[in-house]
């Protein structure tokens, strides 16, 4: 029997951990229920001891700090990650797991948008923005198709789990777990679940704007090291545009003239010019350290395998 884990990342959630564990609990009894405590100043830690659940300390404060604690601590063949404000209808965790167990995808997303319920129940207006501004953004910047990028409901198998460098400390968490999937050629799939939002007296901790403007960054930033050579050469594009404008009409008064009377339109130029062929060099370097960077990291994941099924045949 596959071994579960249902993880709940919480800071501050006492009005509705009690319930999310409980709910869990009817849905996969034989799971066990982490309840990994981020500095909260209320009961959380203390209501979920008493429900059961094993609870475990976070100091460094943030989702993705919490997230990686997990990761490295907790040892199973199927991950849940949930968040701990039940807005995520426990049910749904079979459908979530069902692709993990039959072994036909890495890492499974609890799609809120499909079916509409997070735009219906969802108060924060511009949170929705943000989601589609990321879905669009990673869609067109990977070519891919997914429908919800930032839902926190998830499931995954060991090899995700173990084989994931968690950089983020913060929300942008999700987002590093798609971009990861989609570079690392894990198979993802997607689950439209039912979404509910928070209940009265429960708080977001997501600050729309500053923590909006980190997952575009964090966008931004993986983007350019997972896609050098796109990242670069369109750098070198634009640096090239730039330097042409001030740079046309010096070539057309050398031709006419043979003299340069517009020097600083020429220093101007030149200096973009270097700049986009720097640009296109970097590229082209990156991207061959980074084809080399993939190569030992499915080498790893080979050996990674090669040593799971070693331990389990001697369990």
């Amino acid at each position: 029997m596959s071994k579960i884990a249902v993880m709940i990342p919480c800071y501050n959630e006492e009005i509705t951990i009690e319930k999310v564990i409980k709910d869990f609990r009817k849905e996969l009894p034989e799971a066990d229920i982490y309840v990994y405590d981020n500095n909260s100043t209320d009961k959380t830690a203390e209501i979920a001891t008493k429900s059961n659940a094993i609870v475990r300390k976070e100091h460094n404060q943030g989702k993705g700090n919490v997230i990686r604690r997990m990761f490295r601590e907790i040892d199973a063949d199927i991950y849940v990650m949930v968040d701990g404000d039940d807005t995520y209808p426990a049910e749904m965790v079979h459908e979530l797991i069902k692709p993990i167990k039959e072994k036909t995808a890495d890492m499974v997303i609890g799609d809120r948008l499909s079916n509409g319920t997070y735009k219906k129940e969802n108060k924060r207006k511009f949170h929705g923005l943000g989601n589609g501004m990321v879905k669009e953004s990673i869609n067109k910047l990977f070519n891919t198709n997914l429908k919800d990028i930032m839902t926190g409901y998830r499931a995954f198998n060991k090899m995700f789990v173990k084989n994931m460098p968690v950089l983020s400390s913060k929300f942008e968490i999700e987002t590093e777990m798609t971009l990861h999937a989609l570079d690392k050629k894990f198979i993802i799939k997607e689950v439209p679940i039912v979404y509910r939002d928070r209940p009265e007296g429960s708080k977001s901790k997501l600050n729309t704007v500053k923590d909006g403007f980190k997952v575009l960054k964090t966008i931004l930033s993986m983007y350019k090291d997972f896609r050098p050579r796109k990242f670069f050469f369109a750098l070198a594009f634009i640096l090239f545009i730039l330097g042409l404008i001030p740079g046309i009409p010096v070539i057309i008064e050398f031709i006419k003239t043979q003299y340069i009377t517009k020097l600083p339109s020429a220093v101007l130029a030149t200096g973009f010019m270097i700049m986009a062929t720097v640009a296109l060099q970097c590229g082209i370097i990156l991207d061959t350290i980074v084809k080399a960077n993939k190569q030992k990291y499915e080498l790893n994941l080979i050996r990674y395998e090669e040593m799971d099924k070693f331990h389990k045949s001697n369990n």
